[in-house]
C-alpha cells in the first residue's frame, strides 16, 4: 500500500505541476513532471520543516534551482500544507499571485531563495551551507545541537553550465560542506535540443575533482534508490554530496516525454490528457485525491513536532547559557546588540594624515567587529588591498568554522551568491569585497540581493582612474551607474573617512536590502566640518559640506574623492566674490528617499547653476544638475599614468570646475 501511495503522490505533483502551467497558458512543464520523484523523496522522508513555522529556525533550507520548474515547489508547498491555496496555484504567473513564473522569497510561504538565472540557486545554497556551519560552531555545544541541518537543493543541467556553479562548488570541496546534498536532475534537455551539442562533460570526475562525494548516476525515478543515496549524503560529513538522477523530461507525455518542447510550453490540453490517461488518471484539472493530500499533510503534525523538540533543547540550553542565547536570539531577528556603534565616533579626526576610504573602511570592520559579533566576510583574494580582514578573528576553513574572514579566491560571481546565501540562511551579517571594476562579474547575485531585500554589504575599492598605473583595464568608468541602476540597492561612495563610517552605520541599519560602498584606492584628506560650519550628514545621501555665503550662485556636487577638488573650487570662486555651495553627495539612493523640504534646503530649485564632478560616466547626474548645469566626468576609459596626472589630463582639476562654473553663470 505505501509503493501504492507513494506512487499516487508522485503522479499527484506531476499532474498538478502540469495542470498549473496548462491553465497559465505558459510556463515550464517539463521539469516538474521529470523530477516529481527526487522531490517527493526528499520531501517526505527528509525535508526537516514545519509548514506551519516555515522560518523556523533550524528547519532544513530547500532549494529548487531551475527556478523555471518553480510548479514543482509551488505544488510541493500547496500538499504539505504551507500557506498556498489551490486557488494560488490556479493564479499561476498572473498579477499580484503568490505563484510568480519563477520563485521569489519573500513572497510565496517556504520560497527560501529567488531562483531563475541559473547556477545562482547552487551557489546561493554553497552560502546557506557556510552559515550552517558557521553557527554551529559558535553555539552548539556537545550536549546540546542548536543548529543542525542540511541545505538540500535540486539542480539541472543548466546550472551544471553555468560558471558560477562551478566557483562554488570548488569552494564547497574545499570547505568540506559536508551537509550541504544536491539532486541533479539529469534530463539531458535544454531549450535548444539535447545538452550533447554543448555539454558532453563527465559531471561526476568533475566533481570529485572539487573533493565531493558522487553517487550515481541512478534511476531518478526509483524511490528507493533515491532513498540510500539521499541517506549516504547525510552520513557524509567530509564532503558536500552530488546525486546525479537521471530522469525524464516531461515524463509521461506520450509525444513530448525527452524532448525540447516539453522545457518551456504547456503541454496542450490533448498532450496532458493522453499522459493522464496513459497513467489512468482522472482527466480533471487540479485533482488531488484525498490520500495523497492527507499523507503529504502529515508534514504539517511531523513538523510541529520537530520544532517543538528543538524548542525543548534550546530553552534546556538557554537557561544555562543566557549570554550565549541572548546573541543567538539577536542574530537570528537580525538584531544588532546595544553598543553596536561604540567607538564608531571616535576613529578618526581632522587632523588625522589624509587616508584611503578603503583604510577608513577596514578600521570601521575591525570596530564593528569588536560589537557586532556576527560580521563576518571576506574578499575574491584581495583582503590585503580591500582592507577586509578582521584582526584576530581567525579564518572560515574546513578545520575550524568559527572564524570570521573568510577566503573566497578569485571567485567574485560566487562571493556575491554565496554572502547572499548566508544572509538568506540567517544569524549573519555577510560582507564581500573586490575591486569596484570587478563587480561586473558579481552583477547577477548583488541583483538578486536587491531583489530579495538582503542586508549584505558589498565592498567595492579602487574606485576610479584615482588607482593610476594600472591603467584602464582596473579603472572603474561605467560601473558606478551600472550599480546606481540596481532598484533596492543603495551605493555610497564616501569623501573621506568620516563618511566612510557613517556609510558602514546605514548599511548595518539597512535591513531592506542591500548595500555597496565604493571605496578609493588613494589617500583622502579628513575634512574638518568643524572649520566647514558643516555636520557629516552622510545618511541622508547629500548635505551642504560648505558654502561661502546664505544665498549660493553655483552649487558644486561630487561624490567620493572629487569632492576635495569640489571644496577647492567652490573657495577659489568665493575667493573672487562669487558666492558657492559645496555639496557632498555620497548615495543618489539615500538623498532621493528624503523629504522634499530637506532636499531643497540643499539643492534648491532657484539656484540653477550646478556643476558635478565625478570621475565617472556623467550619465545620471542630469537629474541633480538640470539641463542647463554642467557635469564633470569621464565619457572614455582611463589610462596608466599617476592619478594626479590623470586627474589633470581629463579634466577632473579646480582650473576645469572654475572654467565650467564661471561658464554657467555667464549664461545666466
Amino acid at each position: 500500500m505505501n509503493k501504492l501511495l507513494d506512487q499516487k503522490s508522485i503522479e499527484t505533483i506531476r499532474f498538478l505541476s502540469a495542470d498549473i502551467v496548462q491553465k497559465a497558458k505558459s510556463g515550464h512543464p517539463g521539469t516538474p513532471m521529470g523530477a516529481a520523484s527526487l522531490a517527493y523523496t526528499l520531501w517526505t522522508r527528509f525535508l526537516k520543516h514545519n509548514p506551519s513555522n516555515p522560518n523556523w529556525v533550524d528547519r532544513d533550507r530547500f532549494i529548487l534551482s531551475p527556478g523555471h520548474a518553480s510548479a514543482l515547489l509551488y505544488s510541493l508547498l500547496h500538499l504539505t500544507g504551507y500557506d498556498l491555496s489551490l486557488e494560488d496555484l490556479k493564479q499561476f504567473r498572473q498579477w499580484e499571485s503568490k505563484t510568480p513564473g519563477h520563485p521569489e522569497y519573500g513572497l510565496t510561504p517556504g520560497v527560501e531563495v529567488t531562483t531563475g538565472p541559473l547556477g545562482q540557486g547552487f551557489a546561493h545554497g554553497v552560502g546557506m551551507a557556510i552559515a550552517e556551519r558557521w553557527m554551529a560552531a559558535h553555539y552548539n555545544q556537545d550536549d546540546h545541537q542548536i543548529v543542525d541541518h542540511f541545505t538540500y537543493a535540486i539542480i539541472s543541467d543548466g546550472d551544471l553550465q553555468e560558471g558560477v556553479a562551478s566557483e562554488a562548488a570548488s569552494l564547497a570541496g574545499k570547505l568540506k560542506l559536508g551537509k550541504l546534498v544536491y539532486l541533479y536532475d539529469s534530463n539531458r534537455i535544454q531549450i535548444e535540443g539535447s545538452t550533447d551539442i554543448a555539454f558532453n562533460e563527465d559531471v561526476a570526475k568533475r566533481f570529485q575533482a572539487y573533493h565531493w562525494q558522487v553517487i550515481g548516476p541512478i534511476d531518478g525515478n526509483d524511490i528507493d534508490a533515491i532513498d540510500e543515496a539521499i541517506r549516504s549524503g547525510q552520513m557524509e560529513t567530509e564532503k558536500p554530496t552530488l546525486i546525479i538522477c537521471k530522469t525524464h523530461i516531461g515524463h509521461g507525455a506520450p509525444t513530448k516525454q525527452d524532448t525540447a518542447s516539453a522545457h518551456g510550453e504547456p503541454l496542450g490540453e490533448a498532450e496532458l490528457n493522453s499522459a493522464k490517461e496513459s497513467r489512468n488518471w482522472p482527466l480533471e484539472p487540479f485533482y488531488i485525491p484525498e490520500e495523497v493530500l492527507a499523507h503529504m499533510r502529515q508534514a504539517i503534525d511531523r513538523g510541529k513536532l520537530l520544532e517543538k523538540e528543538w524548542d525543548r533543547k534550546w530553552h534546556t540550553w538557554k537557561e544555562s547559557n543566557l549570554l550565549l542565547a541572548n546573541k543567538f536570539e539577536k542574530a537570528i531577528n537580525a538584531e544588532l546588540p546595544g553598543d553596536w556603534e561604540e567607538g564608531l565616533d571616535d576613529l578618526f579626526s581632522p587632523s588625522d594624515k589624509p587616508m584611503a576610504t578603503r583604510e577608513a573602511s577596514g578600521r570601521v570592520i575591525n570596530a564593528l567587529a569588536k560589537h557586532v559579533h556576527n560580521l563576518i566576510g571576506g574578499s575574491a583574494d584581495l583582503s590585503p588591498s580591500t582592507k577586509t580582514i578582521i584582526k584576530d578573528a581567525g579564518d572560515f576553513n574546513a578545520e575550524d568554522y568559527s572564524g570570521h574572514n573568510f577566503h573566497f579566491g578569485v571567485r567574485e560571481h560566487a562571493m556575491g551568491s554565496i554572502v547572499n546565501g548566508m544572509a538568506l540562511h540567517g544569524g549573519v551579517i555577510p560582507y564581500s569585497a573586490t575591486f569596484l571594476v570587478f563587480s561586473d562579474y558579481m552583477r547577477p547575485p548583488i541583483r538578486l540581493a536587491a531583489l530579495m531585500g538582503l542586508r549584505v554589504i558589498f565592498i567595492f575599492t579602487h574606485d576610479s582612474i584615482g588607482l593610476g598605473e594600472d591603467g584602464p583595464t582596473h579603472q572603474p568608468v561605467e560601473h558606478l551607474l551600472a550599480l546606481r541602476s540596481i532598484p533596492n540597492l543603495t551605493v555610497f561612495r564616501p569623501a573621506d573617512a568620516t563618511e566612510t563610517a557613517e556609510a558602514w552605520r546605514s548599511a548595518l541599519l539597512n535591513q531592506a536590502g542591500p548595500t555597496a560602498l565604493i571605496l578609493s584606492r588613494q589617500n583622502l584628506p579628513i575634512f574638518d566640518r568643524k572649520e566647514l560650519a558643516a555636520s557629516s550628514e552622510t545618511q541622508k545621501g547629500g548635505y551642504v559640506l560648505w558654502e561661502s555665503g546664505n544665498e549660493p550662485e553655483i552649487i558644486l556636487i561630487s561624490t567620493g574623492s572629487e569632492v576635495h577638488i569640489a571644496l577647492q573650487s567652490g573657495k577659489q570662486l568665493a575667493s573672487e566674490g562669487i558666492h558657492a555651495r559645496v555639496v557632498s553627495m555620497p548615495s543618489w539612493e539615500a538623498f532621493d528617499s528624503q523629504p522634499d523640504f530637506y532636499k531643497q534646503s540643499v539643492l534648491p530649485d532657484h539656484v540653477r547653476a550646478r556643476v558635478a564632478i565625478e570621475a565617472a560616466i556623467p550619465l545620471g547626474w542630469e537629474h541633480y544638475v538640470g539641463l542647463d548645469g554642467a557635469i564633470i566626468g569621464l565619457n572614455h576609459f582611463g589610462a596608466s599614468a599617476p592619478a594626479e596626472i590623470l586627474y589633470q589630463k581629463f579634466g577632473l582639476d579646480v582650473e576645469n570646475v572654475i572654467l565650467q562654473a564661471k561658464k554657467l553663470l555667464k549664461k545666466q
